[in-house]
C-alpha cells in the first residue's frame, strides 16, 4: 500500500466509525454529542497517526499480501492496534469528560468492543473490494 492508499484507508475507517459511534456514546453516556464529537476527533486524529504508523510496521513483519492474512492473524492485528491506542486514549478522555479512570475504561471497553470487530471487518472489506484502486485506478499508479 502506497502513502496516497494509506492515508485514503486511514480516513475513510475513521470517518465512517465516527458517523456511528458519536450518536451512540452521546446517547449512552448521557454527554452532549458535541463532547463527544470532539472526543472522536480526539482519538481518531491519535488513531490515524497511530494506524499509518501500525500498519507499516505490521506490513514490514508479515507483508504486503494482505488478502491471503488469516482470521486470527487479523485478531491478532485489531487487539495490537486498540491496546496501543488505549494506552494513549485512556487518561485524555477521563480528563476531558470529567469521568473517573473506571467509568472511562468502561466507556472505552464498549467502544474498544465496538472497533474490535469494526477494524477486522473494515481490513477485511478494504482489503478484498480494494476502493482506492478501484475509484482512482488511473491516479494510484502515479506517484
Amino acid at each position: 500500500m502506497q502513502t496516497k492508499e494509506r492515508i485514503f484507508h486511514a480516513v475513510s475507517f475513521e470517518i465512517l466509525a465516527a458517523a456511528i459511534i458519536v450518536p451512540v456514546s452521546a446517547m449512552l453516556m448521557e454527554k452532549s454529542t458535541i463532547d463527544m464529537l470532539v472526543v472522536s476527533i480526539g482519538i481518531s486524529l491519535c488513531a490515524v497517526t497511530w494506524n499509518y504508523i501500525y500498519n507499516i510496521w505490521f506490513d514490514k513483519l508479515l507483508g504486503s499480501d494482505r488478502v491471503t492474512r488469516t482470521l486470527s492473524t487479523r485478531i491478532v492485528h485489531a487487539m495490537c492496534f486498540e491496546g496501543g491506542l488505549l494506552v494513549v486514549t485512556l487518561p485524555v478522555v477521563s480528563w476531558y469528560l470529567s469521568l473517573n479512570l473506571v467509568d472511562t475504561l468502561m466507556l472505552e471497553g464498549g467502544v474498544l468492543v465496538f472497533f474490535f470487530v469494526y477494524t477486522g471487518v473494515f481490513n477485511w472489506l478494504y482489503d478484498n473490494y480494494q476502493p482506492y484502486k478501484k475509484w482512482f485506478g488511473k491516479y494510484a499508479i502515479c506517484h
